[in-house]
Order: structure tokens, then sequence, then C-alpha cells
């Protein structure tokens, strides 16, 4: 946190306060949109060096926050009025919370005469969002602003990182005060320890070397803890095998021969086949969350478990520890590798031969693929063709859905932080204003937005923004004319009775039309159909930069996720592809 500024001593107002405290906490960008109860605080910001960008809707706002953080490994920020312009960053704040995102959301209240009065455009912002956010605030005091907004930042980004509150009276704002930016923080009860225990670290090294089946679980905390080095340090000196979670995505290398692709739900059989066969997890930064672990009672029976987090309340939460490490995820790793050297220096090295090939083997069997349609147009095929022509120093955003396993699997990752979505909360709506907010961080750097026609139609009013605002991202709508991802559990479970997922009435009237709904906003509108076409669009797309580019892809409506396991089944139920599970040769184990 910068501590420019200095101390001041004028007279000010609380709003000139909350503006010169964003100023020294280094803030650039401010994503919002104004209303009475903040009003008071855009006066000054108009003579501030902090770019605002006017949004269209403060969940744009919130998600463009999110994305910006991702993208820099900075404390995103927000701002919208009470009552609704606060409870709309609802979504946003439950959306950082869950994938521990820092940003600082800032809101106008009523006067604080009023509060408790039902006043116009009141709501208790406060109390709605206590159990979404990592901390939240109240300000009635003008004297308090400064203090209150380095707090913020400090909370924000520190220990395990998510999203923090401040809710500011507009009697606050109002008052005169004088400014003084805090020289030093005192925070009681807020110690997050990021220095592992050298005791469990050793045990940790110890069981390393014991077992035979080791599987590096790598979660999102190793992305923010930006320990993408360290770890791959650690697998290379040990030859572990490593899955990353859809949180993890571009921690390790795609194109590294240790990495196993994603766990889960819909993550590929190696992976799976690792965590489920294994005699021993060393989970990073992970949580053991519902989508990975599928029935928790059936979840790697005979697996020993390291759980390292920054977060102790983590630590057992799904799954019982043999070894808990609390500290920050860098820290761990490279502590662990010092602790394994030595253990090396003195002849004392793992034996994992036969897993590595048994897995190796497993991969090559089962490798993700897709099968073509007889006719029409693959979404596998055009996430793959993006990934390939775009390349792997370009941010893919993507929504939720389909669409976004597709893009966890068909594009290469090999960078950290290359890869933002929204995994814990599942926001339909996330991809176009968190691609924004990249882009507004990475303003050098080719974002695309890989959205489903669903989540298009959430918050595509931010492609507004994007063209008045100059921020010129891409958008890929991966049209299957349907709630994809619901239909084909409606196919799977339901027998094909699709109830409310058709998003289309009929071929002759599309509606709407993205590549003219695109125009209207001021973009570039394509479309494309045919398999013949897809790289010449890309191409097309990539060569415009001034600003944002829509393409509508037209795909086969019934192509489905796969692998998958069920909700609520054992992770050895998974299915390869329709009625085919995989079958393991296990002789090398």
């Amino acid at each position: 946190m910068s501590e420019q500024g200095g101390t001041g001593g004028a007279a000010v107002t609380g709003a000139q306060s909350l503006v010169r405290s964003l100023e020294c906490a280094g803030v650039k960008h401010i994503f919002g949109i104004p209303g009475g109860a903040i009003l008071p605080a855009y006066d000054p910001l108009f003579d501030s060096s902090i770019r605002h960008i006017l949004v269209r809707h403060e969940q744009g706002a919130g998600h463009a926050a999110q994305g910006y953080a991702v993208a820099t490994g900075g404390v995103g920020v927000c701002m919208a009025t009470s009552g609704p312009g606060a409870t709309n960053l609802v979504t946003p704040l439950a959306d950082a919370h869950m994938d521990s995102v820092p940003i600082v959301a800032i809101t106008g209240q009523v006067g604080a005469a009023s509060i408790g009065t039902d006043a116009f455009q009141e709501a208790d912002i406060r109390g709605i969002t206590m159990p979404i956010t990592k901390h939240n605030f109240l300000v009635t005091d003008p004297d308090a602003i400064a203090r209150t907004i380095a707090e913020a930042f400090y909370l924000s980004s520190t220990g395990r990182p998510g999203p923090v509150l401040v809710d500011i009276a507009k009697s606050a704002l109002q008052a005169q005060t004088s400014f003084s930016w805090p020289s030093e923080l005192v925070l009681p009860g807020y110690r997050p320890v990021t220095r592992p225990h050298s005791k469990q670290i050793r045990e940790a090294a110890r069981l390393v070397l014991e077992s035979r089946r080791p599987v590096l679980y790598v979660g999102g905390g190793v992305i923010r803890a930006r320990a993408a080095k360290e770890l791959r340090v650690l697998a290379e000196m040990t030859g572990m095998p490593v899955v990353t979670t859809l949180m993890a995505r571009g921690a390790f290398p795609d194109s590294h021969p240790q990495h196993l692709g994603m766990p889960g739900m819909h993550g590929t059989v190696a992976a799976v086949a690792a965590l489920q066969k294994s005699d021993l997890i060393i989970s990073l930064g992970a949580r053991f969350d519902d989508r990975v672990t599928g029935n928790l009672d059936s979840f790697a029976p005979n697996a020993r478990v390291v759980h390292a987090d920054i977060d102790p309340a983590e630590i057992g939460k799904n799954r019982a520890v043999d070894v808990p490490i609390v500290g920050d995820a860098r820290e761990v790793i490279a502590d662990l590798v010092v602790a394994l050297q030595a253990e090396q220096e003195a002849g004392n090295i793992g034996d994992y031969e036969g897993w590595v090939r048994f897995l190796a083997g497993v991969k090559q069997k089962y490798p993700v693929g897709y099968d073509a349609p007889s006719e029409g147009l693959s979404p596998q095929y055009v996430i793959e063709r993006i990934g390939k022509v775009s390349g792997p120093e370009s941010i893919y955003v993507a929504g939720v859905g389909q669409h976004q396993m597709w893009a966890a699997h068909f594009v290469g990752y090999e960078n950290p932080n290359t890869w933002i979505n929204s995994g814990g909360l599942g926001t339909m709506g996330f991809a176009v204003p968190a691609a924004m907010g990249a882009k507004v961080g990475k303003p050098d750097t080719t974002v695309w937005a890989i959205d489903g026609d669903g989540c298009f139609q959430m918050t595509n009013q931010e492609l507004a923004t994007c063209t008045i605002e100059g921020i010129p991202v891409k958008v890929a709508v991966i049209n299957n004319e349907s709630l994809g991802m619901v239909r084909q559990w409606q196919t799977l479970f339901y027998g094909g009775r699709y109830s409310s997922t058709d998003l289309q009435r009929g071929e002759q009237l599309r509606v709407p039309d993205f590549p003219k709904l695109a125009e209207a906003y001021g973009a570039v509108g394509l479309a494309c159909d045919s398999p013949e076409d897809v790289d010449a669009t890309i191409e097309k797309a990539m060569e415009i930069d001034d600003v944002p580019v829509v393409v509508d892809f037209r795909v086969h409506r019934d192509a489905m996720v796969w692998p998958m396991v069920a909700a609520g089944t054992s992770n050895d139920d998974i299915k390869y592809a329709r009625d085919l599970a995989p079958e393991f040769d296990e002789d090398d184990l």
C-alpha cells in the first residue's frame, strides 16, 4: 500500500478525504455508477488522477473489479450508491468471496440520522453482505474515512484475499474533516499466518518420501500467492504428477509432461484417477470442493493428506487431514522444496516410477477430446482454435456452463493469471464485465471473453462501456441457442424433457441477432457457422484492436461436456463419454 500524499491537516470534506485515501492506497481505476448517496464522492473524483469507468450496471462494476484484480494481482475497486446500487453488488461480492478475489467496494449510505428509518434508497448493505465479505464497515464519522479505507485495502489483500465493503453515510461524505493517511495500522485479532511451521514442513517431506503414489493437488491459492515458479521447482525436483483445479488453470503449464489436467466433475480421467488412486495428496491452496471430490465418502479412500492453506478454516473442513500446514502457498512450497532438497542430498529420494508410468498410460488412453458433428460447428473446435490462434499470452475469461468447461480443457494454459472465471459461485454473466476489467488492468494484452448465449444476455450492456471507454475486448459467443449445461442434464437425467432451456423458437428468427446487437453498441459484430470459416473469423477479430468485437459462433446444440461425474456420485463412476466408463490397467501400480 502506497503512503504517498502525506498526512495532511487542511480542512476537507469527507468525500475529498475518501478520494485522497483511494489515491494513497494506489488506486488507478474505479468501476462504478453515481447516485444520490454516493454523489458527494463523485465531485472530487472529477479532479482526481483516478480513472473512473462508468459501467451500465453495478453488477458489471463488481465483476470488472474482479477481472482487474485477477489480471493485475492488485485490488479491484468498485463504487455504487445506496439501496439498489449497493444490492446490485451482492452477486460479485459473493463471487469474489468464494474465489478469494481482493476487491474493495465503496457504497454510499443514507445520512446517519436517517439510518434505520426506511429512508429513500436505504438498505442495510452491511448486514446483507456480512456473510459474503471478508470484512465490512459502516462509516458515519468523517474522521474515520481515511483509516477505514487503509484498513479495507490491507484486509482485502493480505492473508486469504477477499472482498471488503466500505459503506459510508452521505452525511459523513458532506461533513468537514481533516485528512490524515495512517502511517501504520493496528488491527487487533487480525494476524494472518504466512510462514508455515517448520515441524509441519518436515512431516510433509517425510510423507512425500514414504509415499509411492503422491499427487500435487493445486488450487487457486497457488495463483493468488503468485507461486507458479515455486510450484514448478517442487514438481520437477520430485517428479510428482500435478493436477490443477478450475481455479488453478495456468499455475502449471498444460504442456508439461507431469501435468494431468483438471480434476473433478468435468475433469480429465487422468486427473481424477490420480486423486482416487493416490496414497498421498499434497493439497496446495485448494479446498476439497464438492465439484472436485464428488461423494466425499468414496474420495481418495487410501490417501493420506497434507493440506496447506492460508486460511486455517479450510483445513480439515471437508476432508480429514494428516498434516495441516497454515501458510502462504508460495512460502509453503519454497520451504518444502528446501526440506526435500536436504533429504535428496542425504540420499533420500522418492520412488514413483510405476505410479508415473500408470498415470501416463491413463492420460494417453483417455485424452480430453470430442467428436465433430456430422454437420454444423463443434463448440470445442471453436474454443480450441481461439486458444491456438490467440496464443498462451492472451487472457481468457469465461462465463459459466458448458463453454466454461470447454474453455478450461481446450485452451492451452501455460502461464498463471491468464484464465479468469467464476468458480465457486458459478455466476452467469461474469465473462463480459470481468474481461472488461482485465483489459483495463492489462491494456496491452489480448483479452477474450468466452461466453455462452445465455450468459452473454445477462451482462452484454457492458459492451457500451467498452466502446465508449476504449476497452477493446473480444467476445466469443458460443451460441447453441439454449442453456447448454442445463440442457445436458435434462438430456442425461430428465429423459430429454427440455423444460425452459431453449433460448430460441424456430430457425427463422434470431432473438437477438448478436452481430446486430454488437453493432448497436458500437462494436464490430461477426458471425460464423462453418468449420472452414473459424480460423479466418478469429483472425479477423484479432486484427481489430480499437473497438470491442463480438463473434457469434453458431454451434451444434447437442454437444456435451465429457468426462463427467454426476453430482453426488463417486469419482469412481466417471464417464469418459455417454455410457462409457474408463477401464484402468493397474498392473503398473
